[in-house]
């Protein structure tokens, strides 16, 4: 069932969503030659508490991190690692705050050092894809015109969006009904309706090769099956009676 939330609700994720996104601004900061993946979880820790707030993904069963890492070939669910950064990397941070009741979820992908053109046109694509998503969850359109835009953009530059995987639903759960796909699987009329007060995940999950992805030895890291990078972007946005409303 789809969770519709209360200005006054929306008002607290977008304070939670503020946390979360300068937290995470403060991880990226961070992300250098030499660096470790675990040196950042410390630091987002360090960030979520001193704003008020509580690491999200704590509350997920079995996982005790506040970031879920992606460097390279990895997709979404990496636990940060002793690995240390180097020159040319892609590294993905995705992380989740928990505040007064209310889940908020974010997600981006940078690079370290220099990297090739080739390389910042998939990145560029990801951000691309993502931003032309948000401005389709408005009040009376459907979760398929979200998915039919991510997917046109990201396979129109000759990427594959990732199909095991989608966005969602987010409040007082982490994942709350709707999926929101990456990709359309069937008509736009058959997915869900847009309504005001629907707080999603917009995720754009893809790889630079082929789509088929896989778990690691950890049974939490997926990764990509042909070994190629992978990128992440996502925004928790609520569904407002005007512009959509970018809450992290």
């Amino acid at each position: 069932m789809i969770q519709i939330k209360s200005t006054e609700e929306i008002t607290i994720m977008q304070e939670g969503g503020k946390i979360l996104a300068e937290s995470l601004s403060k991880v990226l900061e961070n992300i250098k030659p030499g660096v470790s993946e675990k040196e950042l979880e410390e630091i987002a820790n360090f960030e979520i508490k001193k704003r008020g707030g509580k690491p999200g993904f704590k509350r997920v069963k079995g996982y005790n991190y506040a970031l879920c890492m992606s460097t390279n070939d990895a997709v979404v669910h990496g636990i940060p690692g002793e690995y240390r950064f180097k020159e040319g990397d892609i590294v993905g941070v995705d992380c989740g705050v928990f505040y007064k009741g209310f889940n908020t979820d974010m997600s981006d992908t940078v690079y370290v050092g220099k990297i090739s053109e080739e390389l910042k046109k998939f990145l560029d694509t990801g951000k691309k894809a993502l931003y032309a998503a948000i401005d389709e969850a408005k009040v009376g359109n459907r979760v398929g015109h979200i998915s039919k835009m991510i997917q046109d953009i990201v396979e129109g530059a000759g990427y594959s969006v990732v199909r095991d995987l989608v966005g969602h639903g987010v409040g007082k759960e982490l994942h709350e009904e709707p999926e929101i796909p990456g990709f359309l699987n069937r008509k736009i009329e058959s997915t869900p309706l847009l309504k005001e007060g629907m707080t999603i995940a917009i995720e754009v999950i893809y790889n630079k090769g082929k789509s088929p992805v896989g778990y690691g030895s950890d049974n939490w890291t997926i990764r990509t099956r042909d070994g190629q990078i992978s990128g992440l972007f996502e925004r928790t946005v609520a569904i407002t009676k005007d512009d959509p409303l970018v809450l992290t």
